[in-house]
């Protein structure tokens, strides 16, 4: 692995999605997904799906509010199925990008978006 390469597009990919962030919501998995977001600098509105609602009740909630949206679920099996039903319910009524998630799992060797913080602390001191 290209230790180098993956922390400069993993940092591209970052300064997008805090770009991005300050007028779409990113929705995540859970609070520990909300919590290394932070770490992360991003300021913008995260929604937590484990809200206790359906799949569909969710995403119904969603196009009500927003036309466009930031999918970041994991990207280990759960957060796959999660990401494409959710994409895949919300279809023809909200824009889902999936860019960020789709970079972070190529860019990372980590299955969680909770690990990408000290994911990104490894590669900064291999590079040292």
């Amino acid at each position: 692995m290209d230790y180098e390469k993956s922390l400069e597009d993993l940092e591209e990919a970052l300064f997008g999605l805090r770009e991005e962030n300050k007028t779409v919501p990113i929705i995540v998995e859970g609070d520990k997904d909300i919590e290394a977001l932070r770490k992360l600098d991003i300021t913008g509105e995260i929604i937590r799906f484990n809200v206790g609602l359906s799949i569909p009740d969710f995403c119904d909630m969603i196009s009500q509010k927003y036309k466009n949206i930031i999918l970041l679920t994991d990207w280990d099996r759960k957060g796959g199925y999660l990401c494409s039903t959710i994409k895949k319910n919300l279809e023809s009524r909200v824009g889902c990008n999936t860019r960020y998630r789709e970079i972070f799992a190529k860019r990372s060797m980590i299955r969680t978006l909770e690990g990408l913080p000290s994911w990104l602390e490894t590669l900064r001191k291999k590079i040292r």
